[in-house]
């Protein structure tokens, strides 16, 4: 079984990758971009065959490690 973690920055956390992302495209011609945020994507390939049981340790994985609860959110997908 497969699960996609997805995690951003929380609203209003500023986003300072985002920022050089959105100021280098307008340096590269791409005027109409008014904003980015950047997060990052986790794929996990788990031995698990129980897709809740999936869901809640992936949920886990991400409260003790894969994301800052502080200042990240998460969205997890079982594949």
């Amino acid at each position: 079984m497969k699960a996609r973690v997805t995690v951003m920055l929380k609203a209003g956390v500023l986003d300072v990758q985002g920022e050089a992302v959105r100021h280098a495209l307008g340096t590269l011609g791409f005027a109409g971009v008014n904003g980015v945020r950047q997060g990052k994507v986790i794929e996990l390939d788990l031995a698990a065959s129980d897709a809740a049981q999936a869901e809640a340790d992936v949920k886990a994985m991400c409260e003790k490690l894969l994301a800052n609860t502080v200042i990240e959110s998460y969205r997890v997908e079982i594949l």
